[in-house]
């Protein structure tokens, strides 16, 4: 094989931009999924149906087509399988032990608190009958699971009892983690960590639904971040950079912020999901950080200079209450000739029932605008927001 190759765990809708950064870049793909249908599966050079604990299926593929590095984006489940691959074939990766702690929600807590990250207080819980100190509200999460799934707000202790359930339907382990809720603006950090040093590329804010679920409904970049907080989180991500062991990766971090300081809620060493980092980032800043994970992956130069750019962005998901959709108006159709829209997907039809959104897994559809400045694309979202809620009428 004369073109280098590279392995991508998962070729679902999340990997489909990767996959086509990498095809341009010639390289050649070999895409692997459990799914024999999975979406993106045309879009690869070779597709291999891979059960996602099956470690010696997954080595022999990279063995068979002499893989160069592997890949995957806004994903966790792949991380500890892609790097004990990674190990046993000797490609630029980070440890075995750095994928597990960012893959369980529980140590990663153990790793904030061993490297002075400020973080929620939290603790495991298997039942009711564990909690006794909590006050309320509190969060309930999986341990290995992401997309928003099985998280929730309990203010209760009713609610929390449900809420466990609930968690570990979505969960393999028997624990799930408690945590205090931390009041405050949401914010993702999207970073690149090579040749020995991190570097932010991007500050993103987030909109989210209404508790008692906390799904992300929108993302805006840049950030409206003081130059202190932005020096503040950079100082922040070091500590996490050193804690577990990031290296040859990218990085999305969620935190929040409040009077009392800066609370890290979630880090993982990947791409972040949402169009965070394969359509925003690119618009915001002009560096296409797909483009960049594959060339670390495949151990190649990184390059965060050339062609900066100083604009900005946003995704704004749809959110409509339950019911049913009684009419979609035709000139819908016209959305993406719209100023200022990149692209626009409604993934409704006349007859759909709209559910209440618990996941990500449950959006459907979504619009992405880019402009000179964060205000404008501010005020962008809210107009087309309102605009395109017209075109779908709606039984409640």
């Amino acid at each position: 094989m004369d073109k280098k190759s590279i392995l991508v765990f998962g070729v679902g809708e999340l990997q489909k931009s990767i996959i086509q950064r990498a095809q341009n870049m010639g390289l050649f793909v070999i895409g692997i999924d459990p799914c024999a249908d999975a979406y993106a599966k045309d879009y690869v050079d070779v597709f291999e149906i891979v059960a996602g604990q099956d470690y010696e299926g997954t080595l022999a593929v990279a063995k068979k087509y002499h893989v160069s590095g592997v890949v995957t984006a806004a994903t966790d489940k792949p991380l500890v399988m892609m790097a004990r691959v990674a190990e046993d074939l000797n490609l630029p990766f980070y440890s075995v032990e750095t994928a597990e702690w960012s893959t369980d929600k529980y140590q990663m807590k153990q790793r904030f608190l061993k490297g002075n990250v400020p973080c929620a207080k939290g603790r495991l819980v298997r039942a009711i009958e564990d909690i006794n100190d909590f006050c309320y509200p509190v969060i309930v999460k999986p341990r290995d699971n992401s997309g928003s799934r099985g998280v929730k707000l309990c203010r209760t202790k009713e609610e929390l009892k449900e809420s466990i359930n609930e968690a570990l339907s979505f969960s393999h382990l028997d624990s799930v983690l408690v945590e205090e809720f931390i009041e405050g603006q949401e914010y993702s950090i999207e970073s690149l960590h090579y040749e020995g040093k991190s570097e932010v590329i991007q500050f993103t804010e987030k909109e989210t639904t209404e508790f008692p679920y906390n799904v992300e409904l929108g993302h805006k970049q840049p950030a409206n971040l003081s130059d202190k907080q932005r020096s503040d989180i950079c100082g922040i991500i070091d500590k996490i950079v050193k804690c577990f062991g990031f290296k040859n990766c990218s990085s999305h971090t969620e935190l929040k912020i409040n009077e009392r300081g800066i609370f890290v809620i979630e880090t993982s060493p990947r791409l972040g999901g949402g169009y965070i980092t394969s359509t925003l980032v690119p618009l915001s800043t002009g560096i296409n950080m797909e483009d960049q994970l594959l060339h670390l992956s495949i151990g190649e130069k990184v390059d965060t200079v050339s062609g900066r750019i100083n604009k900005a962005s946003g995704v704004c998901f749809f959110s409509y209450p339950e019911g049913d959709v009684k009419a979609i108006n035709h000139s819908i159709s016209e959305v993406n000739s719209w100023s200022n829209i990149i692209s626009f997907d409604l993934k409704l039809h006349q007859g759909d029932h709209i559910n209440k959104i618990t996941s990500c897994m449950d959006r459907y559809g979504q619009f992405i605008v880019q402009a000179d400045t964060r205000l404008e694309v501010d005020t962008l979202i809210e107009k087309y927001k309102n605009d395109i809620r017209q075109l779908v009428s709606i039984d409640y």
